[in-house]
């Protein structure tokens, strides 16, 4: 069995990271690079996925990714650069040979082609654009002026379509004997004279019925259009609610200019995912392939809200000095109130956060949610009160402090549930990203509502 054949049972036969490139599949490759044989290598990597490539692009380091690069010269794929991260896609630009570069984006689409170029230096741009032939360096070029993340810049302008009195068999006729369609497409899209689209057909209902059939007889119901400057975002989320393969996109006059397709679509929602993931962790649009000192740079800002907001409790704590050296106790069971406040805090804040990135959360059944979650956080400050106050009692051997931490708990399990919806709620209202300032916001709330209550019923209770 030869050695790329090994390496695809061997990755059929693995369950666990079934989709993942093992570590031995990366070390042949990166072998034959070193070594600089190169049939082995096109050996090595001609079962992979582009997708795949551009994992192990990512993975290794900087100087073995331009000796693989440069040595698997003509066989790049241009569908690898559009798989690739923003981080790494610049440096295997300029590490590909201009003629292997010119040939791999050629064999882009110009939504891909688009993608590929909106986040490189204006002269990478240039040297990307001067490669394309001029039809398509014009249809680019009219995409990079839209608004940024709007449908226009996620669409292709390669389109399908056909008059919208035209029969089944005259669009079968003209599919067979176009020589430019698009490498993949779902739908011939119907327009009028004046190109405005009125509907369209799946490839699976032209080729399931009679010649003589209209197309506009078997247009499909979910038939709609995007105008070219509305925000992808908005897009993404119709192709997920009304199921959509494709879709028209049009100008302002309502004229046809393009298509938006489900893959890109659903791309939009994985990186708007990731990004809500990583805001709520304060690391911006972090990768893993970014330099040491550009991560410390991005962290920086969230870490230094995050002191204020530690200042801020220890300024609570601090106007309880004297009950707290009177009862050292309290100093060993404050971090369980805020520890506890700040993760239902967070539970709240998460579920809130992706209900108005997916637009389930919505003005009309908030005050619905917000009460869900206050109820929540009573029950399970209850059941917790309980729990630290035999805790409390057992290990101090004081009932009163039992109660002290019982009620506080509740109290803080209770604001938790109510700051982890109100914030990011009052945040979207007045237009800034929840995911980006919510953590800070709740954890500072369950942080000084969990010392003060604390600290507060012990200098009652206790004292």
């Amino acid at each position: 069995m030869s050695e790329p054949d090994a390496i695809v049972d061997e990755r059929e036969e693995r369950d666990d990271d079934a989709y993942a490139l093992d570590g031995r599949t990366v070390q042949s490759i990166l072998d034959a690079a070193e070594a600089g044989d190169a049939d082995r290598l096109k050996a090595l990597m001609e079962p992979l996925h582009a997708a795949d490539i551009a994992d192990l692009l990512e993975q290794i380091e900087t100087d073995q990714r331009h000796r693989l690069v440069r040595l698997y010269g003509r066989e790049f794929d241009g569908e690898i650069l559009s798989e690739l991260g923003e981080g790494v896609r610049e440096d295997v630009i300029a590490a590909l040979s201009p003629d292997v570069l010119s040939e791999a984006v050629r064999e882009l689409e110009s939504d891909d082609v688009v993608d590929l170029l909106e986040d490189l230096e204006e002269p990478t741009q240039e040297a990307i654009l001067s490669i394309l032939e001029a039809s398509d360096r014009v249809a680019v070029e009219q995409a990079l002026k839209l608004p940024e993340y709007s449908a226009g810049r996620l669409m292709q302008r390669e389109v399908v379509m056909a008059p919208e009195h035209w029969t089944v068999g005259e669009a079968i006729d003209f599919l067979r004997n176009a020589e430019d369609l698009p490498e993949q497409f779902y739908h011939i899209i119907l327009v009028d004279p004046r190109l405005h689209p009125s509907g369209y057909v799946t490839l699976g209902k032209v080729m399931s019925s009679r010649r003589d059939v209209r197309l506009m007889e078997i247009a499909e119901e979910s038939f709609r259009t995007f105008r070219v400057d509305e925000p992808e975002g908005d897009v993404a989320y119709a192709f997920n609610q009304y199921h959509l393969i494709s879709a028209p996109v049009v100008d302002a006059e309502g004229r046809l200019v393009g298509v938006i397709t489900i893959d890109d679509a659903m791309n939009v929602l994985n990186e708007e995912n990731e990004e809500d993931i990583l805001l709520l962790a304060g690391v911006g649009d972090e990768s893993l392939n970014d330099r040491t000192l550009e991560i410390a740079r991005q962290r920086f800002p969230w870490l230094f809200v995050n002191l204020l907001t530690a200042i801020l409790a220890s300024l609570v704590i601090a106007q309880f000095e004297a009950i707290i050296a009177a009862v050292v106790a309290l100093a060993v069971l404050m971090p369980i109130v805020a520890s506890m406040g700040g993760n239902a805090g967070t539970q709240s804040l998460t579920v809130a956060v992706r209900g108005l990135a997916t637009r389930d959360l919505t003005a009309s059944n908030a005050l619905r949610v917000i009460r869900r979650e206050v109820v929540a956080g009573l029950i399970n400050g209850c059941v917790f009160a309980v729990i630290m106050g035999i805790v409390g009692v057992l290990w101090f051997g004081t009932p009163m402090l039992g109660a002290v931490i019982g009620i506080a708990m509740v109290v803080n399990l209770v604001v938790a549930g109510l700051a982890g919806v109100l914030v990011p709620l009052t945040l979207d209202r007045i237009g800034v990203d929840p995911a980006l300032a919510s953590g800070a916001f709740v954890t500072t709330v369950t942080d000084v509502v969990g010392f003060f209550a604390f600290l507060g019923l012990a200098a009652v209770l206790l004292l």
